[in-house]
This record gives C-alpha cells, structure tokens and sequence, in this order.
C-alpha cells in the first residue's frame, strides 16, 4: 500500500479559548489532487497555514514524506518540497513575469536569491526552470511584461506558476481560481489536474464544479474538524454534506 505523502494527526490550533481547528486527521497520497471544502470558518485556510509552515500548531503532528515537520518554520518545508499560492493574490507587480517566476525559483537556495551583486545570469537566472514554467501556464507571450500589468485570470496563473518554479513535491492551491471570468475557470481547471501528473496537489476551491470534476479525495471541514472524506461520488451523495454546505450547487440544481 503507498505511504501518505503528507499526513496530518490530531492538529489543533487555539486562538485563546476559541479553537479554529479540533483534532484534525488528513491522509494526503501522491500524485492525487486532495480538495477540501467546507464554508467560511471552517478553518481550511487556517489548516493550509499549519501544514505549510505559515502557522504554528497548538498541538498535533505532521509528517511530510516520514518526516516529522511539525515545528519546521515555511522556508524549510519549501526546501523539502512544499509550496503553495495564497487566497489574496501576492506578486510582484512591480517586476516582470520571468523575474517573479526566477525569484520564487531561487526560494529553495535563500543564500542565491539574497546574492544582489551579480546579474542573474548563469544558474541565477534559472532559465530552464522558468520557460518550463512559462510554456506549462501559457505565459510566455507575456513574460517579460510587468505582473502587475496582467489579467486577473494571469495573475492567479502566474502565482500558481511561482510555486511551481519551486519545484515541489506537494502543491497547496488556496482559492486558485478566486475572483475569475468564466473564461478563465477551464484553463485554470485543467492545470491544476494536469499537476498531479508531476506533483501532490493539496487545493481548497469553492467551486463545486471544479472540486468535484478533478479530485481524486475530497475532505469536508466544519467548524474546525473533518466531517466526512471520500471520493468525489460519495462526497457529492452524502446527506450530512448536502444539508450542512452545498444544497443545489453540488448537483447543479438538481434535486
């Protein structure tokens, strides 16, 4: 049976009395896309900060690839293969395309992406890693363009293109197609997919449509604990989740 790539025990997180998660258990195996869902405050993003090092636990343990990362800072669990994009949009706008996707290349080597006396040239531009991720995101026409100058529907592709330029293993996705045209969803849906052909993809999305056409597992949160976990079809038929978050949407309408 294949290990669990990323594995989550008992994580609990307080906020003095109040806490935004209670005990949660997440098997994450690779090469899936693994969605979860649940409404506002049920503490998906507040999850997604203690699996990647943005948030510190209360208690609880989390392994990654057998090793125990619990108290790893984010810089650390980037080098062991970690990435994610965020649900607000952080790019720098002011730079080029090709220059956001090289920084965040050079995040795995801090030390190479702090050396601000050389021109990037030679490993410091990090050409191949780039264009790859230029030519994956269909953004190459635009890649020297400043980030801050393109669509809405680019700029999440290029924020998605920054933690593939990190060349990880596993890929957390916070909201990755918040705020798009209808235009964009297909292009954005069929990436993430294809991801997990190289990477695990971790991928909180409110949109039904997209969680339910793509994941392989399917964790349903509610106020800070897992509610159910399944395949798509057992997620989409459960009566505890089609009362407590979806109704119509999960069925498109249909009763």
């Amino acid at each position: 049976m294949t290990a669990a790539i990323l594995e989550a025990r008992g994580i609990t997180k307080a906020y003095g009395k109040f806490n935004a998660l209670g005990g949660v258990d997440l098997r994450v195996m690779p090469g899936t896309v693994h969605s979860v869902i649940g409404p506002n405050g049920a503490g998906k993003t507040t999850l997604f900060h203690m699996l990647t090092g943005t948030g510190t636990v209360t208690a609880g343990t989390i392994l990654f690839d057998g090793r125990d990362v619990t108290h790893e800072p984010d810089h650390q669990r980037v080098q062991r293969g970690i990435a994610r994009s965020f649900q607000v949009t952080s790019l720098f706008t002011h730079l080029p395309v090709r220059e956001n996707l090289r920084l965040a290349a050079l995040g795995t080597s801090p030390l190479r992406a702090m050396d601000c006396w050389r021109r990037p040239g030679g490993q410091l531009a990090c050409a191949d890693t780039v264009d790859g991720v230029l030519q994956r995101l269909e953004l190459t026409r635009v890649a020297n363009a400043e980030a801050g100058t393109l669509s809405h529907g680019q700029q999440r592709r290029l924020e998605v293109g920054m933690a593939l330029a990190a060349r990880p293993r596993a890929i957390f996705l916070d909201e990755p197609t918040s705020g798009m045209g209808i235009d964009d969803l297909a292009a954005m849906k069929h990436l993430i997919r294809g991801l997990s052909a190289d990477h695990t993809v971790v991928l909180i999305e409110h949109n039904m449509d997209i969680v339910m056409d793509i994941s392989d597992t399917v964790t349903v949160m509610q106020q800070g604990k897992v509610l159910m976990e399944g395949p798509p079809d057992a997620v989409r038929n459960d009566p505890r989740v089609r009362a407590a978050y979806l109704g119509n949407m999960i069925t498109g309408g249909r009763k």
